[in-house]
């Protein structure tokens, strides 16, 4: 990495940019002919001609070094001690021209010296070059790295990193083998750990204890207690947990052991009882990813109702931030923690309007209008780029498709289907974007083509087994899933998956719920079918399915219920706790609820 630019700190105009790189062009041709230096700094043995005046702008410790002490003001050379002459080039060349070689050699070097003289343009540098070079097997030497000497920022991001990726930095960081057992239960116990059950938090203590258990299985009783044991099962915290040697032969573990049997064992006795995430036994951690439902029908009308889902603690949480109109068969995805909602229908008119919410702000704002009404639109985004296809205008289904950029907040047409379709659903896989299944104005469709950005045409791919009409379509894995739908006859329950490399199409197991019009998303490596109409009713049920188990299970009811949603997940929110589960108890005062 070399940072190229030069600096100016007093002008941002263009003139005083370019002012400012010519003068620090000037400034290091001098130096570099040794014209107009009035002071040589002295570092192993190896002299570096300098301008006072440089040096003291590039640091307030080489301005108190040539302003403040006399003997240095009197003296022409001034030995620095603590730094190679390797690393001080670094930081005279950085003074003079704003441009550092940074690299994976002399970054650790480097950042402790640019922090020793106070070089705070080049102390952030090393920070940026650090966060880029984040990875599972050094994320947590980086963070301490950071936190040695206080670079707040790169702190903050190795540590998102490393509770982000923990699963992958447990399986290949030494790392986090080396770790002391308090920096340990400082990881383990925090509520940002992203670990998809406790069960892997408890197999991360094992493979500390299993590289040293001699000295290290003595502070089981300890570790073990930065595991939610109450949202492992009885099962696996029978079999896996308590009858583990080191916890059977330590007997400070049996407190615990026995406090955790009993919550369990309540828990099992009345599976109506909603789990106490109040007990730090159940307290759940907190997600990394957060879904959110936006809009639908619901009551007889569309609703502008917007909800979030925690999957930790399995709630749904209404959001007070709804868009000021209401609206359903509309597309909603992600890109840049934004969310952005896409066509539908409020019950009068088709909109061809496009809404923006940024969660960060809570705030909801106008991006340009597409092309095209779109009623019953499918939406996907590749490459940081929405699209959206087909659907209804209010008077023929289109086989139509555009392209929206965010940076330029305009609609592009692209090329059309092969088919109209309104009601279909599309996501995106192997750089392309597949839609599938619809409703051409006659006929429930099973047909399916992917779009190539590449050369701006659309291909068509083996049919799915089931004519699909308000179908749910989404990548999950290296396949894409095509669930429930109405064939003309019924809504379905039945789902099915594309591979790519086969050009096929095969049998899932099949849904609880049979459901057309739903919310479908992949959260937490598990896909989600939410809502939807069931051929009676609209109905609010949420079930997932896993692949690694091949089954669905049943998931927390949304607060409404509501069909012609639409959902997405934003990842890595900084005020992600805005939009999950609080346990709130009435104040004894005031009568009101506040959270806990």
């Amino acid at each position: 990495m070399e940072i190229e630019e030069c600096e100016s700190t007093t002008n941002t105009t263009e003139l005083g940019k370019r002012f400012s790189t010519h003068s620090c062009l000037i400034f290091d041709e001098l130096r570099r002919f040794g014209q107009l230096c009035d002071a040589v700094i002295r570092v192993e043995q190896q002299e570096f001609p300098i301008h006072r005046a440089i040096m003291s702008a590039s640091s307030p410790y080489f301005r108190a070094l040539f302003t403040n002490a006399f003997d240095v003001v009197e003296r022409r050379e001034v030995d620095i001690p603590g730094v190679t002459a390797d690393i001080m080039q670094i930081i005279i060349d950085y003074a003079y021209t704003r441009r550092a070689k940074i690299n994976e050699s002399n970054v650790e070097y480097l950042l402790p010296a640019a922090d020793q003289f106070l070089v705070h343009g080049l102390v952030r540098r090393c920070c940026d070059f650090l966060a880029g070079e984040l990875e599972a097997a050094n994320c947590i030497g980086i963070h301490n790295f950071a936190r040695y000497y206080f670079c707040p920022n790169l702190e903050r991001i190795s540590y998102r990193y490393m509770m982000h990726n923990f699963s992958e930095v447990v399986a290949i960081s030494k790392e986090y083998t080396d770790l002391s057992v308090e920096d340990v239960c400082e990881i383990l116990s925090s509520d940002d750990l992203n670990v998809k059950n406790e069960e892997m938090a408890f197999m991360s203590i094992l493979r500390w204890i299993d590289c040293d258990p001699t000295n290290r299985k003595c502070h089981i009783s300890v570790l073990l207690r930065t595991v939610r044991l109450g949202l492992l099962s009885t099962q696996y915290f029978v079999e896996k947990v308590k009858s583990h040697p080191y916890i059977k032969e330590n007997d400070q573990c049996k407190p615990l052991v026995i406090e955790t049997l009993k919550f369990l064992y309540d828990l099992d006795m009345d599976e109506d009882k909603d789990l106490d995430i109040t007990n730090p036994l159940a307290r759940p951690r907190v997600p990394h990813e957060v879904m959110f439902v936006v809009g639908g029908w619901s009551g007889g009308s569309p609703t502008n109702v917007m909800e979030s889902y925690d999957m930790r603690a399995d709630k749904w949480i209404v959001c007070d931030h709804g868009d000021e109109g209401p609206r359903a068969y509309h597309g909603t995805v992600t890109i840049d923690k934004k969310i952005y909602v896409a066509g539908g229908f409020d019950g009068v008119e088709y909109f061809n309007s496009v809404r923006c919410f940024d969660p960060v702000t809570k705030s909801w704002s106008e991006a340009a209008p597409m092309n095209a009404k779109r009623c019953y639109v499918s939406t996907a985004v590749l490459r940081g780029c929405i699209y959206a296809m087909g659907g209804y205008d209010g008077h023929v289904r289109l086989n139509t498709a555009e392209q929206y950029l965010p940076d330029r907040n305009q609609w592009t047409i692209i090329s059309p289907m092969n088919h109209q379709r309104s009601d279909a659903s599309a996501t995106t896989l192997n750089d392309k974007v597949y839609i599938c299944g619809g409703f051409n104005g006659q006929e429930c469709l099973n047909s399916s083509e992917y779009y190539d950005p590449n050369t701006n045409q659309w291909t068509c791919f083996a049919p799915m087994r089931n004519r699909r009409s308000g179908v749910g379509v989404i990548a999950y894995g290296d396949q894409i899933y095509a669930l429930g739908g109405f064939n003309g006859a019924a809504r379905m329950n039945t789902g099915e998956r594309y591979n790519t490399l086969t050009d096929n199409w095969q049998s899932i197991p099949m849904m609880y719920n049979p459901r057309s019009n739903f919310g479908v998303e992949v959260i937490d490596d598990m896909i989600f079918a939410i809502g939807g109409f069931n051929g009676v009713t609209t109905i609010f049920n949420v079930e997932c399915f896993d692949r690694t188990s091949d089954e669905w299970f049943d998931a927390t009811d949304m607060n409404i219920y509501r069909s012609a949603l639409s959902a997405c997940v934003i990842n890595g929110l900084p005020n992600v706790q805005d939009y999950t589960h609080k346990e709130t108890r009435p104040n004894k005062e005031t009568g009101k609820m506040e959270v806990l």
